[in-house]
This record gives C-alpha cells, sequence and structure tokens, in this order.
C-alpha cells in the first residue's frame, strides 16, 4: 500500500536515501505536501538508524522505511528497482559518492528518464571545496550569512543550524524539487537538482546585498536596522527574566510602541531615526520593559499594532493564542510538532504521521513495489 497522505503533491513518490538535518527536512516539507516518501536505510546499524530518525523525531515523519545495504550488488539492484517507479530521488552524499555505488544520475535516470534527482550537500557538486567536510557554521561563513549576526563588539554567532541546514538546505532542496517537477510536465524529462547549503544561505542574504547597495547597511556590525543597532527592532528582558521582540520600525508602529511604553509624551526622547540617540533610546526602553512581566508587557500590546510581541520558547509557542486558532502546531505520535505549511483549500494536507522505527516497521522492497504498481 501507498502512504496514502493528502495534499497536492499526493502520488508523487520519492526515494530518501536517509541522511541528517538539511535533506531529510525537505522531504519532510514535500511528505507533508501528500508525497510518498519512502527512506532508505542502512541495514544492521541501529546507532546511526537512532541518530537518523529517533522517536517522535519531527524531521523524519510522514514517511515509510525500508533497508537496503548500497554497498552490494543485490542492495543497488534493489534500489534501482524503486528508482524505476519514482518521480524522484534525494540522496546527501559528498560528490561521485553515488556514482562509485552505482547509482549515479545517469545509472538512475537510464533506468527512469523522468526522475528527478535531487543532490543536497554543503559545498555543492563542484568548486575547490566540494569534496570537503563542513557543517552549517561553515556554509553560511563562506556564504556570508554569518558575519553581519553579532552585537557591537562581538563575536558572530551562530542561529543554531536554522539558516544552512534548513533555510539555505532543505528548504532550497524542496524548492528544486518542485521546480524540477514543474517543469517536468512541459519536458516530460527528469534532470539534476544541485542544492548546496553555501548557495542557498548566500540565497538568503539577497535582502542585506539589496541593503549593502543601497546604502542602507554601512554602519559597522551591531549599528545598523536589523543586526540589532536599531533600539526599536530589538529584543528587552522583562521583570521575569522573559523577553520582548520589538520591530516597530515604521513611524505609526512607532508611534504605538511610545504609547505602550508610557513614552509619548516625553520630549526629552531623542528622533526615532537619529543614529546618534539610539543607545539613549535603547536604554529608556529597556529601563521600561524591566518593570513589568512579559506576561504583563503581552498583554498591554495585545490590542495595540505597534509590532510588539513576547519571545516564546519552543515549548511555548503551540500555547499561543494566534497559533492554537491556526493550529500552527500539532500532536503526531504524542509529540508536539509544528505543523505544515503552507495552506491549501483544495488539497489540504493531512495530520503528519509519526517516524517510522527502522527496526520495527521497515518494509520490504517488494511491498513498496506492489502497492506503487497498484496505485498506478
Amino acid at each position: 500500500m501507498t502512504a496514502g497522505h493528502g495534499g497536492p503533491l499526493a502520488g508523487m513518490r520519492v526515494v530518501e536515501l536517509a541522511s541528517l538535518a538539511p535533506a531529510p527536512f525537505g522531504c519532510m516539507v514535500l511528505a507533508d505536501l501528500g508525497a510518498d516518501v519512502v527512506r532508505v536505510d542502512r541495514p544492521g546499524a541501529p546507532g546511526a538508524g537512532r541518530l537518523a530518525a529517533p522517536t517522535g523525531w519531527p524531521l523524519q515523519r510522514g514517511r515509510r522505511v525500508t533497508t537496503l545495504d548500497l554497498k552490494s550488488p543485490a542492495g543497488v539492484a534493489d534500489l534501482l528497482r524503486l528508482v524505476e517507479r519514482a518521480d524522484v530521488l534525494v540522496e546527501a552524499y559528498r560528490p561521485g559518492v553515488a556514482e562509485r555505488l552505482g547509482f549515479g544520475p545517469e545509472v538512475c535516470q537510464d533506468r527512469n528518464p523522468r526522475l528527478v534527482y535531487a543532490r543536497m550537500t554543503g559545498w555543492g557538486q563542484d568548486g575547490p571545496l566540494a569534496a570537503r567536510a563542513g557543517h552549517d557554521i561553515d556554509y553560511i561563513a563562506v556564504a556570508g550569512a554569518l558575519e553581519p549576526l553579532a552585537r557591537v563588539g562581538e563575536r558572530p554567532y551562530a542561529p543554531m543550524n536554522l539558516l544552512g541546514d534548513f533555510g539555505g538546505g532543505g528548504m532550497l532542496l524542496a524548492v528544486g524539487v518542485l521546480a524540477a517537477l514543474l517543469e517536468r510536465e512541459r519536458s516530460g524529462v527528469g534532470q539534476v537538482v544541485d542544492a548546496a547549503m553555501v548557495d542557498g544561505s548566500a540565497l538568503l542574504t539577497s535582502f542585506l546585498h539589496g541593503l549593502i547597495g543601497s546604502g542602507l547597511w554601512s554602519a559597522p556590525r551591531g549599528r545598523n536596522m536589523f543586526d540589532g543597532g536599531a533600539p526599536f527592532y530589538d529584543t528587552y528582558r522583562t521583570s521575569d527574566g522573559g523577553f520582548m521582540a520589538v520591530g516597530a520600525m515604521e513611524p505609526a508602529f512607532y508611534a504605538v510602541l511610545l504609547a505602550g511604553l508610557g513614552l509619548a509624551d516625553d520630549p526629552d526622547l531623542p528622533a526615532q531615526y537619529d543614529p546618534s540617540g539610539w543607545d539613549e533610546l535603547r536604554r529608556r526602553f529597556a529601563e521600561r520593559f524591566a518593570e513589568r512581566t512579559r506576561d504583563e508587557w503581552t498583554e498591554v500590546f495585545a490590542d495595540l499594532d505597534g509590532c510588539v510581541a513576547p519571545v516564546l520558547a519552543p515549548g511555548e509557542a503551540h500555547h499561543h493564542p494566534h497559533n492554537a486558532a491556526r493550529g500552527t502546531f500539532v500532536e503526531v505520535g504524542g509529540e508536539i510538532q509544528p505543523a505544515p505549511a503552507p495552506r491549501f483549500d483544495r488539497t489540504p494536507t493531512a495530520r503528519p504521521t509519526p517516524a517510522p522505527d527502522p527496526e520495527r516497521d521497515a518494509l520490504p522492497v517488494e511491498e513498496i513495489l506492489t502497492g506503487w504498481a497498484q496505485a498506478t
């Protein structure tokens, strides 16, 4: 049987060669949108399998799983049988590894000319660093996405692995796959998608390059509009140790911010867009926010359109009234996880199924192929 997901990609078949972080996230997005994603795990490697798909792991949800030894001729043969009936293959090996193992793009597309062969790497399929190891922090560093992330006088900090692995990696992979599938409807043939985290991370800095080119990002690091330099685009500690996020950039919203803070009639307050007064503005804002708890400030700004919001921890975000009303988070296998996004009116997505356990839920390749054949 097939996975039976709802969503706009229902009926789309994806073979995912098990890996970590970016490619699983991209395949999670495809599965959330309805694709039948079959993850291929290595047999006899419970440690690696658990790392790739621990219980409740959101990145592995919505899949079915099989196990193949891709270092053996029999395992490669079974993989190519899946490829013959698949729409997409996703692999995250270093360049040349899939070719050496016998299932590179030429071999797979010879079996299935309509196949979209998606490759997820850090440095890409070519270039001086293509064969080198790396992690999110390295890719965003070289892409120019890490250097701006720092306060005045401080060293750059990595924003977890959200920029390289997920924004510049897995999401770029999903976009590439979807674009290739759309093009296939016109040409009738698949193609190779080279999704590199360094490329995607660089792409995420497009707006920043625009600011630099227009002269709107010229101050030292930590002194610009979006890097913590502007006091009206920053976070502030509250009396209970929480934080409030302020994004009151436009004058209309800034006026509401001042009203909420009780500073609207203060004649000594520096002008909003005068950088020479930003340190004083930040000090005044910090003093006010420190007078009340996060929940109290949330209540103050609840009905004010001042671009002020509480800074919520991941474990409490699902309780926020807006997230609760929209169903932004769902329960999957007893765990709270982000819901599939975006939303569709005619082909709504289904609630994701929990991550499969490779030791308990692995299916024979023959069973998967039979289900695909019956669904054709």
